[in-house]
């Protein structure tokens, strides 16, 4: 029950009555204007920036435009009042009937409540990780991991179809070093002294056990050159992936599709792709200048096989074919975005690290070429997670050798806080994770301060009073605290909507550590002032309203976390 999506159709109906009086010029664009919770609740309970973002397009004052609407709005039988603001902001305010329906909805809903229809059904696909099949997950796979498997969640809770995704890295150079690293543990395990891991290869001791699989496996029939690197590379990944997807459900994070790059170069897909793109005249011979700034050194002035990726909006064209003839990584790119197509997806969202910021044009120019406007593609750009310990920074690992693995992470504070922190920040900005204090109980631990909300308010409805006669009458709730409460309560249904339409799961985040934060407060107020508390001996009626208004933000808190991927915890 979205309030402030039902007030935007009010606010819209509101505008089209003004054009049909002829106050206002038919063709506005209505896309930029807002239904939002106001800044400061001393001012209403919704505010609309309508007036503000029309003025202009109408040629008329704004303050001129928000006093027209206002009368408008205050026509809705949930409107009590309202004002015009500032240079032209409209504030209502609501009825108390309203605010205790949307309580009386969350307690019928239960952990539905804030669910939406607002994806239609549409099909998405998200894809996440798709790290190279070449050794362990590490911390910064880690940040990408929770965030797509968050993304994903969010938007089957508002009604999308929704796939989740790894694509596998298995056709390039580096399955090859893979699979010569993989040959010296082999090698290790029959008992040969291999000395120390040539520079250039995989040094980790995470292949020591696919070394001894092979051995175990084929003897010492893989001994000599050209005869292992088929069998080793196909054994190799095979092992990793395994390996990949036991790291994953570390953090309860389970792909329907694991998806072969090399799959689609074997079946022709590649080839198809770029036909394609050649009929349409998008595929031709020529030179690209030089990289901007330093020019690398094995930059070649050459013509080469390119897309006219420029067409749709990309900095410059890419080529598809290397000096050798053999596709480059983005034709496998072009193929994997038509596969995706010709699977009926209608939104493509990838969840990238911070190096990959050149792939936002030219995977949306793919998709353009080959969908038009039919098809969206959103690029998610995770950036670095910096590990500390005691403000201290934490690099090595042992099992790696090289980088902190994310299995190491979840085994030293658990999934729960794991996966709470890495949305605890915006995926655009650097994220600082201290082990130290993602494991303190302290307010300034924001996993800690949620989930003790929701244990102490599980706590607070297993010790009620059993038997009480009375009934639920929100109009009860009177306190400065308990309001700010029933606005967040209020407000959840509109978070989960906007957090699902701009793809940044963090906003669930912040808003549980505010509707804890509140619920903190009004427990805090309890302990200074009885007729506050949650059970009044006196009144069996506030009693039950009270214990209902708590189920109702446990639903919020609890609803919240399990989009995260996070267990609400009963008692801590």
């Amino acid at each position: 029950m979205n309030i402030f999506a039902d007030f935007q159709i009010v606010v819209e109906q509101a505008v089209a009555a003004l054009v049909s009086e002829g106050i206002l010029p038919a063709g506005l664009d209505l896309s930029k204007l807002t239904v939002e919770p106001p800044r400061d609740f001393t001012h209403g309970d919704i505010s609309t920036n309508a007036a503000m973002v029309l003025a202009k397009p109408a040629g008329k004052n704004p303050r001129a435009v928000a006093d027209a609407l206002l009368p408008k709005l205050l026509q809705h039988a949930d409107a009590a009042g309202g004002s015009v603001a500032g240079p032209g902001f409209i504030n209502i305010s609501i009825k108390p009937t309203l605010w205790q329906n949307v309580l009386k909805a969350s307690l019928i809903q239960q952990e539905r409540f804030g669910a939406s229809t607002l994806g239609q059904g549409n099909n998405v696909n998200v894809e996440y990780v798709s790290a190279n099949p070449t050794g362990p997950l590490h911390v910064g796979h880690c940040r990408g991991a929770v965030f797509g498997d968050a993304l994903a969640a969010l938007l089957s809770f508002t009604a999308h179809n929704v796939t989740k995704e790894y694509y596998i890295n298995d056709a390039g150079a580096q399955v090859d070093v893979l699979a010569q690293s993989a040959y010296l543990r082999y090698l290790e395990a029959l008992g040969e002294n291999i000395g120390d891991i040539p520079a250039g290869l995989y040094p980790g001791d995470y292949l020591k056990p696919v070394g001894a699989a092979l051995a175990n496996e084929y003897g010492s029939s893989l001994r000599g050159p050209f005869k292992w690197q088929t069998i080793i590379r196909d054994k190799t990944i095979a092992m990793m992936m395994d390996m990949i997807r036991d790291d994953l459900a570390t953090l309860d994070i389970k792909q329907e599709v694991f998806f072969s790059e090399k799959s689609l170069q074997d079946s022709g897909a590649v080839t198809d792709a770029l036909k394609t793109l050649e009929a349409c005249d998008l595929v031709y011979v020529g030179k690209l200048p030089p990289p901007k700034g330093e020019v690398p050194p094995d930059w070649e002035d050459r013509d080469q096989t390119l897309f006219r990726a420029t067409q749709f909006g990309d900095d410059t064209d890419r080529p598809l074919k290397k000096s050798d003839g053999s596709y480059t990584y983005f034709a496998s790119d072009v193929a994997y975005v038509k596969n995706k197509i010709e699977r009926g997806f209608t939104q493509l969202i990838y969840i990238l690290g911070a190096d990959h910021g050149g792939y936002v044009k030219r995977l949306n120019a793919v998709a353009k070429a080959f969908a038009g406007d039919k098809v969206s593609v959103d690029v998610k750009l995770c950036q670095l997670v910096k590990l500390l310990r005691d403000g201290e920074p934490v690099k090595m690992s042992k099992r790696s050798g090289e980088f902190i693995t994310l299995r190491e992470v979840v085994d030293e504070v658990g999934a729960d806080v794991v996966r709470f922190m890495m949305l605890y920040r915006k995926n655009e900005a650097p994220l600082d994770f201290d082990f130290a204090k993602v494991t303190e109980q302290s307010k300034d631990n924001p996993v800690f301060y949620v989930q003790y909300a929701y244990a102490r308010i599980s706590s607070v409805l297993r010790n009620a009073s059993k038997g009480l006669s009375g009934k639920v009458d929100f109009s009860l709730l009177q306190d400065e605290a308990e309001m700010a409460l029933i606005r967040r309560v209020i407000e959840f249904p509109r978070q989960i909507e906007a957090a699902a339409k701009a793809h940044e799961p963090h906003r669930i985040a912040f808003y549980l550590y505010d509707i804890s934060s509140d619920f903190h407060s009004l427990w805090n107020r309890g302990k200074e002032l009885p007729h506050l508390r949650f059970i009044v001996e006196s009144s069996a009626d506030v009693t039950l309203t009270r214990l209902a208004f708590l189920r109702a933000i446990r639903y919020c808190i609890g609803n919240g976390l399990r989009v995260l991927g996070v267990r609400p915890v009963e008692e801590m």
